[in-house]
């Protein structure tokens, strides 16, 4: 079991990816800890874990506020002793539209999201961990070079977090903290059926991969139980792409 006596913390735990992580970290031994805006959502996720053995608690936090974001750190680590790994995968809240279409507001948003969330639970999750000399943060999303048109500012969030996560690997990778990134290039089984343009989307998505298949959610949780476990212990400051060769690095 990868994450044995682990605990690990997951924003956004409700949506589709952050509830593949949190299954997944359950199923390696972890203790998870399932945040987000939407109580209803993370009990399906925490009784789906339940179910197969696995130990889950949720916590209804808005990851764009500080003194919530802090509150709920601290409380997992009064309840649970530590924190190992810290997983955000909210959504930034994006517009996508061609550039020109969008206000001011509408462009920076998602920017504006990325940053302050990303930052606030990094910060919350370090201020424990730097304690212990040990600990994992987990960004989802990572950017480059390929783009596409009409995402507005959304790749510009993902460009941006990718700074952020150089920067805080290099400030307390000597405290033992890894810092990654996760990249997708899209996953299939995200897009709801009926969704306006969703055979367009999943056609470009199959197109732009190499492989002969796309990435699951089930290859996100894997893949993220791998990376956050100590059998990844010397990868940081680095995005780890699981985009079937659709994005090129």
């Amino acid at each position: 079991m990868l994450l044995e006596n682990k605990v690990a913390i997951i924003y956004g735990a409700g949506g589709s990816i952050g509830g593949a992580a949190a299954r997944a970290f359950a199923r390696e031994g972890a203790r998870v800890f399932l945040a987000g805006r939407t109580k209803t959502s993370l009990d399906k996720v925490a009784g789906g874990i339940r179910a197969m053995g696995g130990t889950a608690e949720t916590f209804t936090v808005d990851a764009l506020d500080e003194n919530a974001v802090n509150y709920f750190v601290d409380t997992v680590v009064e309840q649970a002793g530590q924190i190992d790994i810290s997983f955000n995968v909210i959504s930034y809240g994006d517009i996508q539209k061609p550039l020109m279409d969008l206000s001011v507001e509408e462009f920076m948003q998602p920017i504006l999201n990325a940053m302050r969330t990303q930052f606030l639970t990094t910060k919350a999750a370090v201020r424990h961990m730097s304690q212990r000399g040990t600990g994992v943060i987990m960004h989802f999303g990572g950017g480059g070079p390929q783009t596409l048109p009409g995402l507005g500012g959304f790749e510009v969030a993902l460009d941006a977090i990718e700074g952020l996560r150089r920067q805080w690997a290099i400030e307390f990778g000597k405290q033992g903290i890894r810092v990654i990134t996760m990249k997708t290039g899209g996953i299939v089984d995200t897009i709801p059926e009926g969704t306006p343009g969703r055979n367009e989307i999943v056609d470009s998505i199959q197109q732009a991969a190499m492989l002969n298949r796309l990435a699951t959610l089930e290859d996100v949780g894997n893949v993220a139980a791998f990376v956050a476990s100590d059998h990844a212990r010397t990868m940081t400051s680095t995005e780890i792409n699981i985009s079937c060769g659709a994005i090129m690095d």
